[in-house]
């Protein structure tokens, strides 16, 4: 039986889940196997709340039976278990493939903890192999562009089935090809001081255990960030 390291690595970061929690659900392919996990747990008697970090991850929960609840409800989120695009040594991560990173660093940043679930091909010495996801506000993402274009990248507006891609928060995202990322923190605040921006796709400082699926079914699990070489 082929194993799936995505699945074996949600599975195990729902298992962090307890009683009484109100958990962030992430987006992406590793996390969905997470909130299915988790909607198996609460038929059999686990109470928690959710907050999706998307429109796909409420749908999935509502599906799943997950009780959801929102911020005009709670102010601390217990834990969050997400996914990512690229992850290095010191937990810096780059997220937004699926466009949703807005909601995933409001979550995140509400999280007393955050668990980030990947597969080995996630994990790099260094970002920026991943084209950084930018979302901008619609009105002059011209001159946004232009003005992230300064910071050393050449940022392509991202489309869907030939139209310009909406996120779920009605905005458009930059996909921005930095090449390699040295100083992730430096780029987030620069990025995010830049008239336009929403949000950017680095996350600094925000994860706090890394699980890595591997394909033999096992799962490496990394709690101490690294400083980078």
């Amino acid at each position: 039986m082929e194993i799936n390291p995505k699945q074996v690595t949600g599975e195990r970061a729902a298992e962090y889940v307890e009683d009484g929690m109100v958990v962030g659900l992430g987006t992406g392919s590793t996390a969905f196997f997470a909130i299915k996990q988790l909607g198996d747990r609460v038929r059999q008697g686990l109470k928690i709340q959710g907050i999706p970090t998307s429109e796909q991850s409420h749908a999935q929960a509502e599906a799943e039976g997950i009780p959801l609840t929102d911020f005009a409800h709670v102010n601390v989120v217990d834990l969050t278990i997400d996914g990512a695009d690229e992850v290095d040594p010191a937990f810096n991560l780059t997220k937004g493939g699926g466009g949703a990173l807005l909601r995933e660093k409001i979550v995140a940043s509400a999280s007393r903890s955050e668990i980030i679930v990947v597969d080995e091909s996630k994990m790099k010495t260094r970002l920026g192999a991943f084209p950084l996801p930018v979302e901008v506000v619609p009105f002059g993402w011209q001159f946004t562009l232009k003005c992230i274009r300064e910071l050393g990248c050449e940022p392509v507006l991202r489309t869907s089935g030939g139209a310009t891609f909406r996120t779920d928060n009605g905005n458009y995202i930059l996909d921005c090809p930095f090449g390699v990322i040295e100083a992730p923190s430096v780029l987030e605040h620069d990025i995010l001081t830049t008239s336009g921006v929403v949000e950017c796709g680095l996350f600094t400082g925000l994860a706090t255990r890394i699980l890595i699926g591997r394909p033999d079914g096992s799962v490496e699990e990394l709690t101490e960030p690294q400083p980078l070489n």
